[in-house]
């Protein structure tokens, strides 16, 4: 008889989102994928999740946006972006030419925003999920600005409870509900948001950080803060997914600071079901691709039959 060539099952259903394995790009990191569809096959990605769009063009953030940090970068792009009848028409039909889900990044600074964006592109055919960037530092909470306050609605229980419980009450689609770090404790967060609807979890953001020019005397950032990735932020993000994976029963979706399979294996193991890849992106346009063969190999070389057995950690 022959012996057949051990093959681990990398495939995963993220609450209705057929990917063909659990490594994603990250919204902001990737932007179109136009780009980069020019580097590597996108049909190869599990997902892609698209620069988080609005229902009106933005213009983002002045520059400068963009600081490198020791072991990562801070961000204050401030959401730029056409606005949802811009994607819709011109963005979305090159992303749809993939055999890859695409799951559509939404952002707002009013429930409304995101309840319109949710309400449009839940008649888009192609789309397979939605994510609710409620979390970016970079766009505050209109209510709560007038209050004097600078709050996400990531960062307010009640906020996040109304927001998604009214989005999911105008779409059919899978509810990604995404998580800022910056709270005193975030599984609080993810219980109120998997009892008002969400679907699956995406954590975590980037955390609020600046950076100051020490010979003027200046902030680095026109925004004067930003949002910290990269390697810097992993050891907390990993925290966070572990803390999460035994509070709530949604899948999980873990990012921050991953660059590598090895990184990729300690989300899986803490409880993640799937991982998006986000500032790496910008080192190594094929991270994406090398972190997919580093986990088949892992998986081969213990001979774990599916990627699904890997979270592991008992809570002691």
């Amino acid at each position: 008889m022959k012996r057949t060539k051990f093959k681990p099952e990398l495939s995963i259903n993220l609450s209705g989102i057929k990917m063909k394995n659990p490594v994603m790009v990250a919204s902001g990191t990737f932007a179109y994928g136009e780009e980069f569809a020019e580097i590597i096959d996108l049909g190869k990605l599990g997902a892609i999740v698209t620069k988080t769009i609005t229902l009106k063009p933005r213009l983002g953030s002045s520059p400068p946006r963009i600081i490198e940090t020791p072991s990562g970068m801070l961000n204050a792009i401030g959401l730029e972006n056409k606005g949802v009848e811009d994607f819709i028409e011109e963005r979305l039909p090159f992303l749809l030419r993939f055999d890859t889900p695409v799951i559509v990044s939404i952002g707002g600074e009013t429930i409304e925003e995101y309840i319109n964006l949710s309400r449009i592109l839940n008649k888009v055919k192609g789309i397979a999920g939605l994510e609710m960037n409620i979390s970016c530092p970079n766009i505050r909470y209109k209510k709560e600005k007038a209050k004097g306050s600078f709050r996400l609605f990531a960062q307010d229980a009640k906020a996040t409870q109304e927001v998604v419980r009214r989005a999911r009450k105008v779409t059919k689609l899978p509810l990604i509900v995404k998580l800022s770090p910056d709270v005193t404790d975030i599984t609080e967060i993810a219980k109120v948001a998997q009892n008002a609807g969400a679907d699956v979890l995406s954590l975590v953001n980037t955390f609020l950080g600046m950076a100051i020019d020490i010979p003027s005397r200046q902030p680095k950032l026109a925004n004067i803060t930003g949002g910290l990735s990269g390697p810097a932020i992993k050891p907390l993000a990993l925290r966070m997914v572990y803390e999460v994976a035994r509070r709530v029963k949604l899948p999980l979706i873990g990012m921050g600071g991953i660059c590598n399979f090895e990184d990729a294996l300690e989300f899986f193991i803490a409880g993640a079901k799937a991982i998006a890849i986000g500032t790496a992106n910008f080192i190594n346009p094929r991270t994406t691709l090398e972190i997919i063969e580093g986990i088949e190999g892992y998986l081969k070389e213990n001979k774990i039959k599916s990627i699904k057995q890997l979270s592991s950690i008992q809570h002691r």
